[in-house]
């Protein structure tokens, strides 16, 4: 099929173009992008695109699928289909499902699925829109336990993506004697700096608001005093890492004068900790029971900044599906997790892009080329000759969240029930 999307808002941050195109797609690549294009043949379908914005592909870094073990939380295709329905044209999947993807047997099988070879994936992805691409973080330790090391060459030859646990890893010499093996592989990979001694019993960040609310608080140094030892390692060895999950204020500081001296280093958040602070945790919405916690206003601010300035590289989804069942519970006792894969692209436009605070360039890098290049990977401009992996994202258009309007499986997220404006239209991947 060739298209022709008529005055649509180009967003591309590979190319630094934020303007008004029309854009000629056939076959799968970028045919054209002009100010106006006549010359068509009869068969093109035409779509008036006025209003509408057309990005690269969104790209996120990490979430975690229900499948394989916990399919009553979220299925592979049921993931996938939310991911197109959000505007991601790729997708990296932890490795902490049952059992862990700590072997290539497993990463050969998922893969498999994915291209539909041993499992169904023939219903139709949403707004008739490809499926996005699957990729797989292979674990660290084996059945993510944090204490013996996978085979890690076995599974870079297998095609994971990267390496993580997705879980704090609090055995340095470990992290240490990781850092050394994956040296020679040249695969990404990435630590959730926590210690887990001076989280404890915690679910909210220290500060009024946990006083306000009686929750066991977490200290800001339960994230600073890890990330602090980790950079400290990554400094000896040299070897490149990615820090993941960073919800503090004195953390950015600290990823920010890492970066200043040198260290091949990069950093993501997730888009929840960038809209939210504490004192949205006085509703008890066990969906804001998240794991790092909300951060306070300061925190919120410091990682609005780092993002924009690039110290920060890249917005995480870090979608967490759990049944209706798992969450109704205390809000200390509830699990900590939040879906996000439909929902993260509008909320964020409306809340970050729309009252000025990010430019569109700004969120749209956030969500596109930076994690892919976190990833050591790239996505294609939106220029002639390349593939077209790019979101069609209607700013405008209203919608409300509900079981019927979501393609997850799961409804964990403290925005159930609203109205939302932003709505992604397709995908071409």
């Amino acid at each position: 099929m060739t298209e022709l999307l008529q005055q649509v808002r180009v967003i591309d941050p590979v190319s630094e173009i934020d303007g008004l195109f029309d854009v000629l797609i056939a076959d799968g690549y970028i045919q054209a992008v002009t100010s106006h294009i006549c010359d068509i043949s009869s068969d093109t379908q035409i779509r008036d695109c006025q209003g509408l914005v057309l990005g690269t592909g969104l790209v996120d870094l990490y979430s975690h699928s229900g499948e394989p073990g916990f399919e009553e939380r979220e299925t592979l295709l049921s993931l996938l289909q939310a991911a197109a329905a959000g505007g991601f044209t790729r997708v990296n999947i932890l490795p902490d499902t049952s059992p862990a993807i700590d072997n290539p047997a497993l990463v050969a099988q998922l893969q498999q699925k994915r291209e539909g070879q041993g499992g169904n994936f023939s219903p139709p992805s949403p707004l008739s829109s490809p499926l996005p691409l699957l990729h797989l973080w292979g674990a660290i330790t084996l059945d993510v336990a944090g204490k013996q090391m996978t085979e890690l060459a076995d599974l870079a030859s297998a095609g994971v993506v990267g390496f993580t646990d997705g879980k704090p890893l609090e055995n340095l010499a470990l992290v240490r004697g990781v850092l050394e093996y994956l040296q020679p592989l040249g695969k990404p990979v990435a630590f959730w700096p926590s210690d887990r001694q001076l989280t404890a019993n915690g679910v909210i960040r220290e500060g009024s608001d946990a006083l306000r609310f009686g929750l066991p608080p977490i200290p800001a140094s339960a994230e600073t005093t890890a990330i602090a030892a980790l950079l400290e390692l990554v400094a000896t060895i040299g070897t490149p890492v990615h820090i993941m999950r960073v919800s503090t204020a004195r953390s950015v500081e600290l990823i920010a004068l890492a970066k200043a001296a040198g260290l091949p280093i990069t950093a993501s958040t997730t888009w929840m900790h960038l809209l939210l602070d504490t004192k949205a945790v006085k509703s008890y919405n066990t969906s804001l029971h998240l794991d790092p916690p909300l951060g306070n206003l300061p925190d919120v601010a410091a990682l609005r900044a780092g993002v924009r300035a690039g110290v920060i590289d890249a917005i995480a989804i870090d979608h967490t599906p759990y049944s209706y069942e798992e969450k109704v519970q205390a809000f200390a006792e509830a699990p900590a997790g939040a879906i996000g894969l439909e929902l993260a692209l509008p909320l964020l436009w409306q809340y970050l892009v729309e009252t000025g605070e990010f430019t569109a360039l700004e969120l749209w890098r956030a969500l596109s080329s930076s994690p892919a290049e976190c990833l050591g990977q790239k996505v294609s401009a939106i220029v002639p000759d390349q593939p077209a992996e790019v979101t069609l994202f209607d700013p405008q258009q209203t919608w409300k969240v509900e079981r019927k309007s979501l393609y997850t499986l799961s409804q964990n997220t403290p925005w159930l029930g609203q109205q939302l404006k932003g709505h992604v239209v397709q995908i071409w991947c």
